[in-house]
């Protein structure tokens, strides 16, 4: 049973905040920095639990508040279909118990996740190789959302590459994290991974996580959103190769 004394409320619920205001700042980053924070206190599968409430509910509202979900739906849905089939299987090595695999894999996706955001350059995808591609980076995102609980890598830098318009993109961004998290909701679910407590601290979870993205936002308009991303993502970058190290000494 997860333990719901005061300090483990206070500490999730702290977590939940710092990933909120980090997600109302760069309009993403919730899960990320939740799973990497959540991920030196619990195990992995523990932590993906815990996330699965907030996540969706921050999700949802980024997803209902664009324009265009029809359209982004009917282009998408190649990849959004192959990331449920990675995900649910991908929580196999989640749901396995050994969590220094599951550890050093979460640290190893963050690193990726902070390191490439931190040097890539701008590409773009051409048309043509879409479907394709779309069925691979979603089955790879599926199955490094299973099996770390981390849904950025590399559905992120893929929609980012697709050329949408800003409003399009967050939206897209959207539709991929709450088809992410209800994946890996239902993977967890199907091998019994959600402790008695998860899901009520998970609820609880929301409030913090929802006052920290009000808190983002008014940061956002007075500090520059691109310095803020810089340090976060170098913050990211040594938390995970912590996590990454610590299983392997």
């Amino acid at each position: 049973m997860l333990s719901t004394t005061p300090f483990m409320i206070i500490e999730v619920g702290a977590t939940f905040f710092l990933a909120g205001m980090v997600k109302g700042v760069t309009g993403m980053g919730l899960p990320t920095v939740a799973m990497g924070v959540l991920g030196t206190l619990l195990s992995p599968v523990t932590a993906a639990a815990l996330l699965v409430v907030p996540s969706l509910v921050t999700n949802v509202w980024q997803l209902l508040a664009g324009p265009n979900f029809g359209a982004l739906a009917r282009r998408l849905w190649p990849m959004m279909a192959a990331i449920v089939a990675g995900t649910v299987s991908g929580t196999a090595l989640l749901a396995s118990g050994n969590t220094r695999l599951t550890t050093c894999a979460l640290g190893a996706a963050l690193v990726l996740y902070a390191g490439y955001t931190l040097l890539s350059r701008q590409i773009l995808v051409p048309a043509r190789h879409e479907m394709w591609l779309s069925l691979l980076v979603g089955v790879s995102t599926g199955t490094v959302t299973g099996g770390t609980g981390v849904f950025v890598i590399p559905a992120v830098p893929y929609l980012q590459a697709l050329g949408l318009q800003k409003d399009d993109l967050v939206q897209a961004l959207g539709l991929s994290f709450t088809v992410s998290t209800i994946a890996l909701a239902v993977g967890l679910l199907l091998r019994d991974a959600f402790h008695d407590n998860s899901l009520l601290l998970s609820t609880l979870a929301i409030l913090p996580a929802l006052a920290g993205m009000w808190v983002g936002q008014v940061v956002r308009k007075r500090v520059s959103p691109a310095t803020f991303r810089r340090w976060f993502l170098i913050g990211l970058l040594f938390l995970g190769a912590e996590m990454f190290v610590k299983p392997l000494l």
